[in-house]
């Protein structure tokens, strides 16, 4: 059977040549005769992928050498305590940018541990566009600023970042890998892998080594951002197999020339879907123009009678995942790195088929 396209916003597509290469290693790898699920992190060939992985990742970055690289528990969710567990203090205060629904998360998870500021918000306008830089009401005593650069259920973004004079922490969980980013413009950067990077359940944490050994007393240690860099992500069994597969996402985007490559790829994608749904009068998208994600693309019918209709023949059609978040409804696709462009052709192929049919 054919694969089909999968527009999910995560677990999303994985790399095709990914797939296929860790399914011929899956019984046997590296000839040791085991799975490399079966394989020790202790070993010295897990400690092998773990490194390259590491190094790879830092490549693709261009990851300066002040800051750690850390593999994590819990994806992205998990750092929404382990962020103001590290680096704010109960008596302090930190700013916080309200974006949408995933800024929104971590603003509430942030408040069980620090004092929450609202920089700036665009709540008002439903989450329509992204507050830009230069609104942000910064706190004089902030420990520091948190945003989330791609909101994956509103689908907008702020594209780019300003030097900032008190540390910027991001969630950039849809973002990683997808357009080049200057990571010495934030102190903290965050994320879950299962959009960009690979199987869920592994975070990754790219934090400036100064900002390490400020946790509250009453972070978990297997929490502690400096426990587990000291512990070179192993403080206990990590997710082997994500981590094993993140290694062999990171190969394959460097095969197509990095992430300057990737970028250029995913514009591409994004230009065709959102030139389409500008162009037609029975599909819209509500964001600012230039707030727009390039990595989620949330879009109406005309007739929200039709969404069923339109899933259950998208779905005969062999794209996945098109159901909007609940909170905003409509359609959502994300166009990650692992999916081709080919899917998004189909897509718009798919929607022009349906909106001849039913307008």
């Amino acid at each position: 059977m054919p694969r089909k396209f999968n527009f999910g916003a995560g677990p999303a597509t994985m790399p095709e040549p990914v797939l296929k290469e860790v399914q011929e290693e899956l019984l046997d790898w590296n000839g040791l005769g085991l799975s490399v699920m079966e394989i020790s992190h202790r070993s010295a060939e897990f400690i092998e992928i773990a490194q390259q992985a590491e190094t790879d990742f830092r490549d693709l970055l261009s990851v300066p050498d002040d800051y750690a690289v850390l593999f994590t528990h819990g994806g992205a969710t998990m750092q929404n305590a382990m962020v103001p567990l590290n680096l704010a203090s109960p008596e302090g205060i930190v700013d916080y940018v309200n974006s949408g629904h995933w800024a929104k998360r971590s603003i509430k998870e942030a408040e069980r541990y620090t004092n929450v500021h609202i920089a700036a918000t665009s709540e008002e306008e439903d989450f329509k566009y992204f507050p830009a830089q230069d609104s942000w009401k910064l706190s004089e005593e902030s420990s520091y600023v948190h945003y989330t650069p791609n909101e994956t259920i509103g689908g907008l973004c702020l594209k780019s970042i300003d030097n900032s004079k008190i540390p910027v922490i991001a969630d950039y969980s849809s973002g990683i890998l997808s357009e080049p980013i200057d990571v010495s413009k934030f102190s903290l950067i965050y994320g879950g892998a299962q959009k960009n990077i690979g199987p869920s359940g592994l975070g990754f944490v790219i934090v400036k080594k100064d900002l390490l050994g400020k946790a509250q007393p009453i972070t978990p240690n297997l929490l502690n951002y400096t426990l587990i860099h000291e512990g070179e992500s192993m403080s206990n069994t990590p997710p082997t197999f994500a981590w094993y597969v993140a290694g062999k996402v990171f190969k394959w985007l460097k095969s197509l020339g990095g992430v300057e490559a990737i970028s250029i790829i995913n514009n591409r994608k994004a230009k065709k879907l959102y030139s389409y749904i500008d162009s037609s009068n029975f599909y819209s998208n509500t964001i600012k123009a230039e707030n727009r994600s390039i990595m989620n693309v949330p879009f109406l019918l005309g007739n929200d009678e039709l969404n069923d209709k339109f899933l259950d023949e998208s779905k005969e059609a062999g794209l996945l995942a098109l159901k909007g978040h609940r909170s905003v409804g409509g359609m959502r696709a994300s166009i990650y790195n692992g999916l081709p462009e080919e899917g998004v052709d189909a897509l718009i192929e798919f929607m022009d088929i349906f909106v001849k049919k039913y307008n």
